[in-house]
């Protein structure tokens, strides 16, 4: 049967979860996947978790069903670690997902009034989620904010959670004049500072910047991956004009290389207000 199983092309997730059992086998399965463990496959669920964004951000829908099937596995590695430790199981997990899920939404799944606004919802998640870490002993404004988080998220998390017990800026206004501070300071003390003096002062200022993209409704690692892919795409196109000229980026120089960017930023322009 579990053979079966394995090749059923229609085997959905039992198949996917034999498939990961047969791989973690310590006699018949892989040696690759039998030597990971929950932090030598954590990189991997992060880099996963990168890839499924990145698809919805280049709206590659026919690469996003294979993405999150990505991601999939590395919920199922982790579980099959967790069961072969007695520690949870596939079905544990799902479970308690399900538990957080109609615990949280008791305006769908209880009787609370579904007539409240998105706004509302939110609150009421926020409380419920205080609730939650309150339980845990988690009773301090910062605590349980993942680390694993990617830098300026977690600076945006922080600043939420600082935001509700009122120690916030009132306006984004007090927050360009704090980056206009952290800046100038900055680079007054570029010579004079040690590197991790320095590394200090340049966070202090990337911590302000997340600020200011939350007091905007930014999502800063949004408009970062944004700026990212404009530079890719700019870039290509200043070498394509490069070749057409004879040349590559080695062969030219910064003046030609900013004019060419500054035409392709043009070009660009045009196209969007055009509406193609």
């Amino acid at each position: 049967m579990s053979e079966a199983l394995i090749h059923d092309p229609d085997g959905g997730l039992p198949r996917l979860l034999e498939i990961m059992r047969r791989l973690r086998d310590p006699e018949t399965g892989c040696p690759w996947d039998i030597e990971q463990d929950f932090r030598s496959i954590a990189p991997y669920t992060i880099e996963e978790a990168y890839e499924v964004a990145d698809a919805i951000e280049r709206e590659a829908w026919s690469e996003l069903e294979g993405e999150l099937g990505d991601l999939l596995l590395q919920t199922v590695y982790h579980t099959r670690i967790g069961e072969e430790a007695g520690l949870f199981s596939f079905d544990s997990v799902a479970n308690a997902i399900s538990d957080k899920m109609v615990a949280r939404h008791p305006h769908v799944f209880g009787d609370e009034n579904r007539d409240k606004s998105a706004a509302q919802q939110t609150a009421d998640w926020e409380v419920q989620k205080a609730a939650e870490r309150a339980r845990k002993g988690e009773g301090r404004t910062l605590d349980g904010v993942a680390l694993g988080l990617p830098g300026m998220t977690r600076a945006v998390k922080l600043q939420k959670r600082l935001a509700r017990v009122g120690f916030d800026w009132g306006r984004t206004e007090d927050v360009l004049d704090k980056i206009v501070e952290e800046s100038r300071e900055l680079v007054e003390a570029r010579d004079s500072l040690s590197a991790d003096a320095m590394e200090d002062e340049f966070g202090d200022l990337l911590f302000v910047l997340a600020n200011l993209a939350r007091h905007l409704g930014i999502d800063p690692e949004v408009a970062v991956r944004r700026t990212n892919a404009k530079v890719e795409r700019r870039f290509a196109a200043i070498e394509d004009r490069l070749a057409a000229m004879g040349k590559r980026p080695e062969t030219s120089d910064l003046a030609e290389m900013d004019a060419l960017w500054e035409a392709v930023k043009a070009a660009e322009k045009a196209t969007e207000e055009i509406g193609y």
